[in-house]
């Protein structure tokens, strides 16, 4: 369990790997930039100094964590900090810190002077599985999720499950979300062994919850290995994502909500949508139902005057085509259908639906 593919390094290797790349590389990187937010400088930092001591030397630019910073301004400053300490097309940015660091970091390296190195050190659950994971990179603009970004590889990912010990079980939750995905979307199996194992992620029993990360990694690899651009197969990671990412920039300014509590509305609600349009049986619609809404405590009900926001901004969504709305949907529990034409009535019928 050290690699995945040639890219993605997993825990103990993951640093000789980091520091045998940034010695061999020495002569062509004349400047290393270690991008991160107020959360990972004091948690997380430390950890990678630790680690490669080296890095002490590197530029820290610090941004202010949460998903409202995740916007085109705060490039705009990341770009002027690069200007200021000589950043150059020989630069590279190590991306430390969640789903927001690694996003704006990737985005920001594909554009900087015509693009620059990067890596990715994912320091939350969701970061580890999803948001690292694929090579999509990008901000969002005002409420839209991740309408401006690019896709761009980065030369490493280092995935370090200790930096689970800095956070809180609400961020833990949050990223099992997409685990639990996974398994709807690919494999059954591995949707069964989450429901009976999830909790051995929060109570720190290393060796499963190690297992149980690359597994999932592994299953969004494979499927992004077979379609990098999302031009077909890959649609299906979006499962959960069409109405969960609209909830997510919906309850932003209201209340917070995280990423993973929304994709887990999402998977309900597009859940039902499958059993109404898609050949769901009542039987998997009502296990996924049953077991997100009482590991999540949903159960929320919108009124008419939501749904039409929450349906304008579904509207925007980049997956979309000729007007028309398209969702992943999922045949049984481990399949996934995507290009999903779904009507109005039928969202709002799933966004009234009582679970």
């Amino acid at each position: 369990m050290n690699q995945i593919e040639n890219i993605i390094f997993f825990d103990k290797v993951a640093y000789k790997k980091l520091k045998h790349y940034l010695l061999n590389n020495i002569d062509t990187i004349n400047n290393v930039f270690i991008l991160l937010d107020n959360y990972t400088k004091i948690h997380c930092l430390p950890i990678l100094y630790d680690k490669i001591d080296f890095l002490k030397k590197s530029n820290i630019i610090e941004i202010k964590s949460g998903e409202k910073k995740k916007n085109i301004y705060t490039c705009i400053e990341i770009f002027k900090k690069l200007e200021e300490l000589k950043g150059n097309r020989k630069s590279l940015i190590l991306n430390l810190g969640g789903g927001v660091v690694t996003d704006i970091g990737g985005f920001v390296a594909s554009i900087f002077k015509r693009g620059i190195r990067f890596i990715n050190i994912p320091t939350t659950l969701l970061g580890m599985v999803d948001a690292s994971i694929g090579y999509k990179n990008g901000v969002n603009l005002n409420y839209i999720k991740n309408v401006i970004g690019s896709f761009n590889v980065p030369d490493m990912l280092i995935i370090d499950t200790n930096f689970l010990k800095t956070l809180s079980k609400y961020e833990i939750f949050s990223g099992i979300a997409e685990m639990f995905k996974h398994g709807l979307i690919a494999d059954k199996n591995y949707w069964n062994e989450m429901k009976n194992k999830y909790l051995y992620i929060q109570n720190d029993n290393v060796e499963i919850a190690n297992y149980l990360i690359y597994k999932s990694i592994i299953i969004k690899q494979k499927i992004v290995n077979k379609d990098p651009k999302e031009n077909g197969l890959r649609k299906i990671l979006n499962f959960g994502h069409t109405i969960g990412h609209a909830l997510e920039s919906y309850l932003m300014n209201k209340k917070k909500i995280s990423h993973g509590i929304a994709i887990a509305l999402g998977m309900i609600y597009e859940s039902w949508i499958s059993l109404e349009k898609n050949g769901l049986s009542k039987k998997d619609y009502n296990e996924i139902k049953f077991f997100l809404s009482d590991l999540y405590s949903i159960n929320k009900i919108f009124s008419n005057s939501e749904i039409e926001i929450i349906y304008s901004i579904i509207k925007y969504d980049k997956k979309n085509e000729n007007n028309n709305i398209y969702f992943s949907l999922l045949n049984k529990i481990g399949v996934c259908s995507y290009n999903c034409e779904v009507s109005f009535n039928i969202i709002k019928n799933s966004l009234l639906h009582r679970f």
